[in-house]
């Protein structure tokens, strides 16, 4: 499948398969013309990335991650040991943010929120 058919397919720009095959996201084989020549599962391997990046992976993720996943006999327990992993760290984010939260919460309450309420007491 040529860029223009992938892209087609995929609804995505020539220009990010081409930074999805920078990245090593994805690979292509070059024709005696130049063109680049994807084989047929890339299409489902760029809906893939669009997925996992709507979920909030970033593409470093989705790169370190994807080998263990096209690589498995059966990708399902290992995609969702990845989900799983992913939904960890989003519980630790906002446990964090929810910890600054509560701290500018009672630094707004003070007489001097630089301070804190342990300065002004």
């Amino acid at each position: 499948m040529l860029i223009g058919e992938l892209a087609n397919a995929s609804g995505l720009s020539r220009e990010a398969l081409r930074f999805y095959e920078q990245q090593g996201l994805i690979r292509s084989r070059r024709l005696a013309n130049g063109y680049r020549d994807y084989p047929a599962e890339t299409s489902m391997l760029v809906q893939y990335i669009r997925t996992a990046q709507q979920l909030g992976f970033t593409l470093a993720e989705i790169g370190d991650r994807l080998p263990a996943i096209w690589d498995a006999a059966d990708p399902g327990p290992a995609l969702t040991q990845v989900l799983a992993v992913k939904l960890q760290e989003i519980d630790a984010r906002i446990a964090a943010l929810q910890a600054l939260r509560q701290t500018l919460a009672e630094r707004v309450a003070t007489d001097c929120p630089l301070r804190g309420a342990a300065a002004a007491a």
